[in-house]
């Protein structure tokens, strides 16, 4: 079991780079009633706003209060980890019913040369609807990624694409409130996920 109480915006951030930096995290609970499919932050802290553009215009986390959102960072053109966690999350959100309104997806691209603000939507769309593809500047994504412990690094290839970018490759669940609740890794399943997200809906009523 995985637990941390902390205090203050360096006690998040030391969580959130854990949960980046420590492969293989078995389950985690935040009481002794649900055992959590990833890195769970004991004491849930604000995490700070931020605005980035999308091709329908500037979107803010706190745009999402009151819904569960899913942050992941990727881009367009991976190969692997981005179109599989997306599709993953679509398959929580078709499954989670009549209480998929409480869920969003964002998908902050890392790649911002070549994920064009109109790609980017359609990219995100096609994984479901109401998923959302962001970026900005160079300087605008490493300040969103900052708290997140975010990695990323170019890499030139032969490939198709003409490079491929490393990153980190968890998936951030942020509460209604815009705390921070769980770092989830890559190979959390999507059954796990909608059972987490399930019973954080629960505990609600």
């Amino acid at each position: 079991m995985y637990r941390w109480s902390m205090k203050g915006s360096w006690g998040l951030m030391v969580f959130l780079l854990l949960a980046f930096m420590i492969g293989g995290l078995g389950a985690c609970s935040i009481d002794e009633t649900h055992e959590f499919a990833g890195a769970v932050l004991e004491e849930p802290e604000p995490l700070p706003d931020f605005t980035l553009a999308a091709e329908s215009g500037p979107v803010s986390l706190s745009d999402f209060r009151g819904q569960y959102v899913f942050l992941y960072f990727g881009y367009m053109y991976c190969p692997d980890f981005c179109p599989t966690t997306m599709s993953k999350l679509a398959n929580v959100h078709r499954e989670l019913g009549d209480d998929a309104d409480r869920m969003q997806v964002i998908m902050v691209s890392v790649d911002p040369e070549r994920d064009t603000l109109a790609a980017l939507a359609r990219y995100a769309e096609a994984f479901n609807p109401t998923f959302m593809g962001i970026t900005g500047t160079r300087e605008e994504i490493d300040r969103v990624g900052e708290p997140y412990g975010l990695f990323y690094q170019r890499h030139e290839g032969s490939t198709a694409a003409g490079y491929l970018v490393d990153h980190s490759t968890r998936t951030y669940l942020i509460g209604p409130d815009g705390r921070a609740l769980v770092a989830y890794p890559h190979d959390a399943t999507a059954e796990a996920i909608l059972d987490d997200l399930r019973w954080l809906i629960d505990q609600e009523s």
